[in-house]
């Protein structure tokens, strides 16, 4: 990896710091998963619905860096990870929530 490819990854994984810390203030179980072979990611599970799930990506290769959801349509701009965390939080609410 270049090390270029290195910053990006460690910004990315920053702004995903952010992002579960945010998840976690509404409720949410978050954790920023790291592979091997792949991008890190967020995943998310409203635990009073536990089939109510997402993973998060983040692309700090772009200017301005967002928040993608997992089918890849941007989400949200990383520098709020408060509003991502808002629309996470409204897309996996259960309907007692």
């Amino acid at each position: 990896m270049t090390a270029q490819g290195r910053l990006d990854v460690d910004d990315g994984f920053r702004h995903l710091e952010r992002l579960v810390d945010e998840l976690d203030a509404r409720g949410l179980l978050a954790r920023v998963v790291r592979t091997q072979s792949g991008r890190p990611f967020v995943r998310v599970i409203n635990p009073r619905a536990t089939s109510l799930a997402e993973n998060v990506t983040c692309r700090p290769q772009a200017s301005p860096v967002y928040y993608w959801w997992s089918w890849g349509e941007r989400m949200h701009r990383a520098d709020d990870p408060a509003g991502a965390a808002t629309k996470v939080a409204r897309v996996l609410a259960a309907v007692s929530d």
